[in-house]
């Protein structure tokens, strides 16, 4: 981080708002012994305060590993790689990785705690020089620890979620707005969403925005449903929509994921009902999965691939001091194709 205005912050300015000598500073921030923990703490919040990181090539010198970013991701395995998302994430933060010569670490983690633990031990023994945190919940346990560490860290996720932390992230709301007005003006008064976790920041976030566009639209019935992203849980979820009598039942669903929205395209399918002329689908996440279906699938879509490569060029802005700080990624935009349509009368 930098300061946004006024001359460049230094070791200097830094040593001087914690009342210590220079190389105290460095000690902090190379993690080395002779400093008490007091210290410690009070030289990083200073760090914080002023909107200072010691450079790459600082970092270099004093051995700190600057050509390892860690990503800890709490996910099950055998999810996390059939989740196209991920995969396409991953992929665009490889992408800056590759030109700056460092390499992903990447853990899967049981829980958020576990992570937390995981982010100390990585920069405490020096295999890291900075790391890309995901998935935030509300008063996420990470926050608390990556602050006062002095970790280079960016945190994906809107800013009311992550802290003090760099942050990207994407305009969630606006979004889920979009495609409750847009399958609204197609005529439908019945929409349901099939959400993701109910516990993570992101699935609150677009939770609060359905329920506003639905209430400010007056639709006759808005249904939302809580899953873990699964194609099974999306099944489960659509067909607990669509066994309802046709009068009651939603003529238009939103799915958080495009893993979901293809495995309720089955649903519908296998229930005798076509799509979109008896109920309309809009996927979020806009993979090759959405175009090979048929109907293919409209989606609210957003280049993962980019904000993957967005996130790690802003990590390496925070470890160099010469970012961005925090900042939105394009909106998701909506891509209508064959499964949204006027319902039928």
């Amino acid at each position: 981080m930098t300061a946004l205005h006024g001359p460049r912050v230094t070791i200097k300015d830094v040593a001087a708002r914690a009342g210590v000598s220079k190389g105290a500073v460095s000690l902090a921030f190379n993690h080395k012994p002779g400093l008490s923990e007091a210290t410690r703490d009070r030289i990083f919040r200073a760090a914080r305060e002023l909107g200072w990181a010691p450079s790459l090539t600082a970092r270099s010198l004093a051995g700190a590993r600057v050509d390892v970013v860690g990503l800890a991701i709490c996910r099950p395995a055998r999810m996390l790689g059939l989740e196209p998302f991920y995969m396409e994430f991953v992929s665009g933060v490889e992408s800056v990785l590759t030109e700056h010569s460092s390499s992903l670490l990447l853990r899967l983690v049981k829980n958020l705690d576990e992570e937390a633990g995981l982010l100390e031990s990585w920069w405490k023994g020096r295999q890291i020089g900075g790391s890309i945190l995901v998935d935030f919940r509300e008063d996420d346990p990470r926050v608390p620890v990556a602050e006062p560490l002095g970790l280079p860290v960016v945190a994906v996720g809107h800013p009311s979620l992550t802290g003090s932390l760099t942050s990207v992230w994407t305009d969630d709301t606006t979004a889920v707005g979009e495609a409750v007005r847009y399958l609204a003006a197609l005529g439908h008064r019945r929409i349901a969403r099939v959400g993701g976790a109910a516990a993570l920041g992101h699935t609150v976030l677009r939770t609060a925005a359905f329920d506003e566009a639905a209430k400010a639209l007056g639709l006759a019935g808005a249904w939302q449903v809580a899953t873990d992203f699964s194609g099974e849980a999306g099944a489960r979820a659509t067909r607990s929509l669509l066994t309802a009598a046709p009068a009651d039942r939603p003529t238009a669903i939103v799915y958080d994921n495009d893993i979901m929205a293809v495995a309720g395209l089955s649903v519908a399918a296998e229930m005798g009902l076509k799509v979109p002329e008896d109920v309309s689908l809009l996927a979020w996440d806009d993979s090759q999965l959405c175009r090979l279906t048929h109907p293919t699938l409209s989606a609210m879509s957003h280049d993962v691939h980019g904000f993957g490569a967005e996130v790690a060029r802003t990590l390496f802005g925070v470890i160099s001091g010469d970012g961005t700080g925090s900042h939105p990624v394009p909106t998701p935009v909506l891509t209508p194709r064959g499964s949204t349509a006027p319902p039928s009368r």
